[in-house]
């Protein structure tokens, strides 16, 4: 089996922590490594690390070098981010010329997974059902009506993989408004879409041959170049060109193959927010729910969450339901749940 783990992404929802040059994927907030060390950990469980590649941009390339310094695992480099479709579609060249009917394995660099072990026997009944030539994705069951998540529209049950029901995917949903995701919730025929993806590399390049043929034609220059001087080149020509379109919207909307998805039970997170973080780390709380992540000395304060890099003390006196970020070069305070709109910083800095 192969692990290909996207790790691209701009860095604004973790702000000031995470910067343009430092995403939350190169962060150590689930834990003591970083979400890219603990997805390639994850992947080890159902991929050897020579069959695992991760994609990241060049300005993440040297970063991502030290971290996998010493590992066979392949970094893949695209030189601008052009969403999904064409990071996964190089990784698929890449992996075809091993074996283009082993299952691969799509994942994001910046997700939770609580229970390991049984995302990995999930991947694994995936991997199962994707060696016939099916596309297969994972959702998670919804617990609240999320707007900030796309949505996977389920239909009848396809079958049974080492002991695991899937079923057909009707449709993919983009992000809803409030009162749609409520209908979804209440429905029960809407998971959210995790963006995990398992199919071969001759279905997955085949799909995007018949949905996204400009892309396939970039992707086949790509491929004539792999291994020859040209390849950087090649790379760079390609991605100059093509459009910026995501996997979801270019291929799994369009496409006439199957598509199956796993209901997962994992205990998934995206991390999207400081309250996520917040609310993910509950088992670390104090006696007053805070989340001391640094060094924090908290007096009379409930509910907050401190988030340090720096040296300084952060001390916290009589407030509530705050987060508090201390980098070297900024901090940053905020309700916790307006954690979302942090955001909004790197736009104004990126044009003051």
């Amino acid at each position: 089996m192969f692990a290909v783990i996207m790790a691209g992404g701009s860095g604004t929802r973790f702000w000031p922590a995470s910067r343009e040059h430092l995403p939350k994927q190169f962060l150590a907030i689930t834990g003591d490594r970083t979400m890219l060390e603990e997805t390639l950990a994850r992947a080890e469980r159902f991929a050897q690390p020579d069959h695992t590649s991760v994609v990241v941009g060049r300005v993440h390339a040297e970063l991502t070098g030290q971290i996998l310094s010493g590992s066979p695992v392949k970094i893949l480099i695209e030189p601008r981010g052009r969403n999904t479709a064409a990071c996964i579609g190089l990784a698929a060249l890449h992996a075809r010329r091993i074996n283009e009917d082993e299952p691969v394995v799509v994942l994001p660099a910046d997700h939770f997974i609580a229970d390991v072990e049984s995302f990995a026997q999930t991947i694994r009944a995936a991997a199962d059902v994707a060696r016939d030539g099916a596309i297969i994705t994972l959702g998670i069951q919804p617990n609240r009506p999320e707007t900030g998540y796309g949505y996977i529209h389920t239909g009848e049950q396809g079958g049974e993989s080492l002991g695991q029901k899937f079923f057909r995917v009707r449709r993919f949903v983009e992000k809803p408004d409030h009162q749609t995701a409520l209908g979804y919730l209440s429905s029960g025929d809407y998971l959210w879409n995790s963006g995990i993806f398992v199919y071969t590399a001759r279905t997955i390049l085949g799909e995007i041959e018949a949905c996204m043929p400009a892309l396939h034609d970039g992707l086949m220059e790509i491929d004539r170049a792999i291994d020859t001087p040209d390849y950087d080149a090649a790379v760079e020509r390609v991605y100059g060109r093509i459009e910026s379109v995501s996997i979801d919207y270019g291929v799994m909307e369009k496409t006439t193959k199957p598509i199956h998805v796993f209901k997962a039970d994992f205990g998934w997170s995206d991390v999207g927010s400081w309250q996520a973080l917040y609310e993910l780390r509950s088992a670390e709380y104090d006696e007053q729910g805070n989340l001391p992540l640094g060094d924090a000395m908290i007096v009379d304060a409930k509910r907050n969450l401190v988030f340090s890099s720096t040296d300084r003390k952060v001390a916290l006196l009589g407030v509530e339901d705050l987060v508090v970020v201390d980098t070297p070069d900024a901090v940053m305070v905020a309700r916790l749940d307006r954690s979302q709109d942090v955001k909004r910083f790197p736009e104004l800095l990126k044009n003051a």
